[in-house]
Formats: structure tokens, C-alpha cells, sequence
């Protein structure tokens, strides 16, 4: 028989710099889950992301056990770190902070590509072309 799931968890970390502290301690321990399970394999499964964050998705059953899967850096911090800039716009189809190629979004889709709902690599382009142009980034040839 299959183990009950009673709780799915979203949780945006550093890679390969997960502590004990907040955000993962607070969440695992609301739940009664043993923080070293997680962080140990965690920080040794993202040491290659290096402090940059990174979105890991937990499963958590009803014997306190746990799975977890890391989704890798989010879209749009790929996106600000391509263009070097801080953040996105607050009136993205007013205010403009940036422009970023197609070439570049190719190399963001390509490293994504797993994780997108597109069967190509051209469909992959266009969700994180529509990801830059929500964040007031206009997308060049």
C-alpha cells in the first residue's frame, strides 16, 4: 500500500547553503521532519549552484518520511542574471529595465527545458520570452 501524502512543500533555498535556520528549518520542523535528512544530501546535490536559489518541491507522507526533487534555478532569476540587472519592472509594459536576446533566452530555455510544457525548444523560447517580457525585459533579435 502506498505511503498517504499530507503535505506538498515549495521552498526556495540556496543551493549548496541550506541550514538548519529559516527557510528550511521553520518549514521542516512544522511538520516534524528531521532537518539533517534534507539538508545534508540537499547541499550536496546543488553544491554546483553555489548560493544561487533554487526551487525544491518536498513531499511529505504520514510516517514523517519525505521525497524531494530540486527544480534548479527559477526562470526569472536566469533571466535578471543574463542581463545583469536587480530586479524586474514593477509597470513591465510601461517601464522597460532591459533587453535580452533570443540567443540568450535559447540558453535559459535549453537548460530549462525538462522542467517546461513545451514539446520543442522553439515553444520552450517563447514561455521564457513571455516570463522576460512579464518582468519589463524587451526581447531583441
Amino acid at each position: 500500500m502506498a505511503k498517504k501524502i499530507i503535505g506538498n512543500l515549495k521552498l526556495r533555498v540556496p543551493g549548496g547553503k541550506a541550514t538548519a535556520g529559516p527557510p528550511v528549518g521553520s518549514t521542516l520542523g512544522q511538520w516534524g521532519l528531521n532537518m539533517m535528512d534534507f539538508i545534508n544530501p540537499f547541499n550536496e546535490a546543488t553544491k554546483e549552484f553555489n548560493g544561487k536559489n533554487v526551487i525544491v518541491h518536498l513531499q511529505v507522507y504520514d510516517d514523517r518520511t519525505f521525497t524531494w526533487n530540486c527544480l534548479g534555478q527559477p526562470v526569472d532569476d536566469m533571466i535578471r542574471e543574463k542581463i545583469g540587472i536587480q530586479k524586474g519592472s514593477g509597470k513591465p509594459n510601461l517601464e522597460k529595465v532591459g533587453k535580452i536576446t533570443k540567443a540568450q533566452l535559447a540558453e535559459i530555455a535549453e537548460a530549462k527545458k525538462d522542467l517546461l510544457n513545451a514539446n520543442d525548444l522553439e515553444a520552450a523560447i517563447k514561455i521564457i520570452a513571455g516570463s522576460a517580457r512579464s518582468m519589463g525585459v524587451e526581447v531583441i533579435d
